[in-house]
């Protein structure tokens, strides 16, 4: 007589090598591979928005009234939960759209699965996870495209629409300008210490609220006059993504390390050097335009340059239009959205105080 053992599934994120948008390319990386192309540039004029900008989405615009927005955003798993994997990455995907200030229309589902190490089942739940997000947002999940892959890869193709008159960039910001954050960061040290087996439930808890909480206010920030440019701040951490809105503006952005708002226990386990190999690779790439206390405190330069799966919108705006933006994201859930900084004349940099 035999008797048969289920096999285990393994670990989610065994099987990555790096977890949800701490596997980006590291900046500098990635702006020399895009330099790299010898063809000459088209013109089209009703592309408002395309890859000669960091932006979060490429714009077309349709008519007088209409632009569509489109964006493709995927990573391998974050959390070893297949269903909490599968809504994290569509809600990442999704806030690009929020950040241009669109209104999204549908999804597209990007799957790369190992179709022989993981149980169809779990496979099963990722793209749950999924669909229950864009079910959420109020657009259906209207197909995809998937492969048998190495490691497992789920995400989004978002496709949304916009006027052009509200339309938000990231390179808008004017000098003066108050930056806002819509959500506390630390998502990529709770996830190193989620890998590490050191995250207690009330950690992983507040993980995953943070990472599938729509970007929502987006689509009404860009209604706003006094909101000048928009972005979200993910996988080049919050010194990266103000980086990207000084440079396009050609200004300074001040940040104020103690009015940043964190997940709980984040900096606890940066100080003990719980933190992504991404941070590294972040602070290598563009750490010579940041200036201030970061350079002398590796923890706090370990937190902002920390990547941030589905993290907060950054906003621009003007000093009166301050109140009106935090009741917006307030009127949303968003109670710990807060004011980190602002911008000012000078050289495109970051200053930490």
């Amino acid at each position: 007589m035999t008797s048969e053992t289920t096999p285990v599934a393994p670990r989610l994120t065994s099987l990555s090598h790096g977890g949800g948008c701490g596997c980006k390319i590291a900046p500098g990386v990635l702006s020399a591979l895009l330099a790299k192309s010898s063809l000459p540039p088209m013109v089209f004029p009703d592309l408002l928005v395309g890859s000669e900008t960091a932006d979060d989405a490429a714009v077309y615009r349709l008519d007088d009234r209409q632009a569509i927005v489109a964006t493709t955003d995927f990573f391998m798993p974050i959390v070893d939960d297949p269903r909490d994997f599968g809504r994290i990455a569509a809600t990442n995907a999704l806030s690009d759209l929020y950040a241009m200030g669109a209104r999204p229309l549908m999804a597209l589902a990007i799957v790369g699965m190992p179709i022989n190490v993981l149980p169809h089942e779990t496979i099963a739940k990722i793209l749950e996870g999924g669909e229950s997000i864009c079910r959420e947002a109020g657009i259906p999940l209207a197909g995809g495209h998937s492969i048998d892959s190495v490691e497992p890869i789920y995400g989004l193709v978002g496709i949304g629409v916009v006027d052009p008159a509200h339309l938000k960039r990231n390179a808008t910001a004017q000098a003066g300008d108050v930056l806002v954050l819509g959500k506390p960061l630390g998502v990529g040290i709770l996830s190193a210490a989620l890998k590490k087996n050191e995250l207690d439930a009330a950690g992983y808890a507040a993980m995953i609220r943070a990472t599938t909480q729509l970007n929502r206010p987006g689509t009404e920030l860009a209604r706003l006059g006094g909101v000048h440019a928009l972005t979200d701040v993910t996988g080049f951490g919050l010194l990266g993504h103000t980086l990207e809105l000084a440079r396009g503006a050609g200004l300074t952005a001040r940040i104020d390390s103690d009015a940043l708002r964190w997940l709980p226990g984040v900096q606890a386990l940066a100080a003990r050097g719980v933190v992504t190999g991404a941070s590294g690779r972040n602070w290598a790439s563009y750490g010579d335009a940041v200036d201030g206390k970061v350079e002398g405190d590796a923890t706090l330069r370990a937190l902002l340059t920390d990547p941030q799966t589905s993290g907060g919108l950054l906003a621009a705006c003007a000093p009166e239009a301050v109140d009106e933006v935090l009741a917006l994201f307030a009127r949303d859930g968003f109670g710990e959205a807060a004011v980190v900084g602002r911008m000012e004349a000078g050289a495109a940099r970051v200053l930490v105080d």
